[in-house]
């Protein structure tokens, strides 16, 4: 069974580069199977991570929360299981 993380975040006012800058240098504590970093208006950046492992694994690495004053809001954490194309 596979499982995607999902982490987004808003930069603080014009700091968008910098949480960019930031996500990408975070290491995990072990590789995903596959990682991509989004960027989007508004200063938001998407990190998603691909995992084999159960839905519910408790110690799958996440990127931690960014400095202080980094984020405009707290960082969202979403999990996602695949789906069938035929459902």
């Amino acid at each position: 069974m596979s499982v995607a993380l999902m982490w987004e975040a808003r930069a603080a006012e014009g700091r968008g580069a910098e949480l960019l800058t930031w996500a990408r240098a975070q290491r995990l504590a072990r590789e995903p199977l596959r990682r991509e970093t989004f960027r989007a208006p508004q200063d938001r950046v998407l990190v998603i991570t691909w995992w084999e492992a159960p839905y519910h694994e408790p110690d799958l690495p996440e990127l931690p929360d960014p400095p202080d004053g980094l984020l405009a809001r707290p960082a969202h954490r979403w999990r996602f299981e695949p789906v069938d194309q035929g459902d």
